[in-house]
């Protein structure tokens, strides 16, 4: 097949589906995030085997895997669309309540547990017709490389230092404490550094292996550690699970608070003095100019300021 031939065989929309299937490897996750039917991603996958000479997708146990051709695919395929992305969105402007924007947000779930539904309800009160996806971080995940991929726009969360490689800017700091049961012994004969180092803790499981948190980061550079009874992936489960055991969990206040007239809870300020947490919003350099990213990060700046108390400065 000749080369203008192939060309003419090759549009935008079928370089998504393979960006997105090879991404997702499964035909039916692809559809959902594409808002297409399945057997419409199955005949653009059939297109692009045909075009390509390569199954690209192949089963593996009970999923599927790409193929070593798909897999050199990706990137360029990532690149076409953030290039397409850039030419028109250059072109055009971004009129948030008229575009048809999908948004892409990975977030710890460490965050004031208020942040991120009131994200998406600025976003959908200014932007209407837009999509926005949460993406969780987990220990599986590489957010430098979703980033890089055009997979999220976004990244926020907390890092001792975040990466240099990246766009960052400050969302807002939180004093450490630690959240207990009302029926913690602490609360009646309060603690100092040693009992609280020997009380049986809860911390949420490490982003990626080796990762050790903001908290024992920092007591690690102390010479210190606590006593890691329980680990748990998700964020927001583990005040329940303060709240009916002796478990501590140390965080930041404003996270705490959240819970005070939910739980049987209280809040201990922390015999250790650790500095405070800092959340960020991270970004890659191919969104660096976009003005529809930028608008996002005003909108993950303008939720930030909104629940800081009067007192404390952003």
């Amino acid at each position: 097949m000749s080369e203008p031939l192939l060309f003419d065989k090759i549009d935008l929309h079928l370089i998504r589906v393979l960006h997105t299937v090879l991404t997702e490897r499964s035909v039916s996750r692809a559809a959902v995030r594409l808002g297409m039917h399945q057997p419409a991603v199955s005949a653009s996958l059939k297109r692009l085997r045909a075009l390509s000479q390569d199954p690209l997708l192949v089963r593996s146990g009970t999923g599927m895997v790409p193929t070593e051709v798909a897999l050199r695919m990706v990137e360029p395929a990532a690149s076409i669309l953030r290039a397409a992305d850039g030419l028109f969105s250059g072109a055009r402007g971004f009129d948030p309540a008229q575009a048809r924007h999908r948004f892409r947000v990975a977030a710890s779930d460490y965050i004031d547990p208020l942040f991120l539904p009131q994200l998406v309800a600025q976003i959908k009160a200014g932007a209407p017709l837009c999509q926005i996806d949460i993406v969780p971080l987990t220990a599986s995940s590489d957010y430098r490389l979703q980033l890089a991929l055009g997979e999220v726009d976004l990244v926020i969360g907390n890092w001792p230092t975040p990466p240099e490689d990246l766009h960052m800017a400050p969302l807002f700091s939180d004093e450490v404490v630690s959240l207990v049961s009302n029926r913690h012994p602490a609360v009646r004969r309060g603690w100092d550094a040693d009992a609280w180092l020997a009380a049986e803790h809860v911390a949420p499981t490490p982003l990626h292996p080796g990762a050790r948190g903001v908290i024992d980061d920092f007591l690690d550079q102390c010479g210190l550690q606590r006593n890691i009874m329980a680990r748990c992936p998700h964020f927001g489960l583990i005040p329940a699970m303060v709240a009916s055991t002796l478990l501590v969990l140390t965080t930041g206040r404003q996270y705490c608070e959240r819970y005070l007239d939910r739980l049987p809870v209280t809040i201990l300020d922390c015999p250790i003095a650790f500095p405070p947490m800092r959340y960020y919003q991270l970004w890659h350099e191919r969104t660096h100019a976009s003005a529809s990213v930028r608008w996002l990060r005003d909108c993950g700046r303008s939720v930030a300021l909104s629940l800081q108390p009067a007192e404390s400065p952003a």
